[in-house]
C-alpha cells in the first residue's frame, strides 16, 4: 500500500459526512467553468491579462476579470501591475498556487485516461 493510499484512507476514516469533505474547500477554490483553464496557462509560464483573454476563447472580459480577483483573493494568483504607459499587469501562480501543479497533473492524467480514451499520455509540471 502506497503511503497515498494510507494517507488518504486516513483522512476518510476522519470525516464522516459529506459536508466535512475536504475536497469540497478545494472545488470552492479552483472549481467552475474558467478557473482550471486559467490555472493551468499559469503554470506554463506568467501571462499578460490580454494574452489570457485571447488564449481563453469564449470567456467575456468581465469573467476573466472577476475570475482573476477570485483567484488573487483566494492567495492562487499573483498580479503585478507594472508603472508603465500603456499600464501592462501580468499574473502568475503564487507559492500557494504553485502547490496545485500535481493536483492539475493528476486531473489532467486523470481526464485524458478516463473521458477522453487516451493511453500513455502522463504530463510532469
Amino acid at each position: 500500500m502506497s503511503p497515498i493510499n494510507t494517507m488518504a484512507e486516513k483522512d476518510l476514516k476522519i470525516y464522516h459526512g459529506a459536508d466535512e469533505c475536504p475536497i469540497t474547500a478545494t472545488i470552492d477554490v479552483i472549481g467552475g467553468k474558467w478557473k482550471a483553464p486559467i490555472i493551468w496557462l499559469l503554470m506554463k509560464s506568467p501571462t499578460r491579462f490580454g494574452e489570457l483573454h485571447k488564449t481563453i476563447p469564449g470567456m467575456a472580459l468581465k469573467v476573466l476579470s472577476r475570475t482573476l480577483k477570485e483567484l488573487e483573493a483566494d492567495g492562487i494568483v499573483i498580479r503585478k501591475a507594472y508603472p508603465e504607459v500603456p499600464p501592462r499587469v501580468e499574473y502568475s501562480l503564487s507559492p500557494k498556487g504553485e502547490t496545485l501543479r500535481p493536483v492539475m497533473a493528476l486531473m489532467s492524467n486523470w481526464s485524458r485516461v478516463h473521458i477522453m480514451g487516451e493511453v500513455g499520455t502522463e504530463e510532469v509540471f
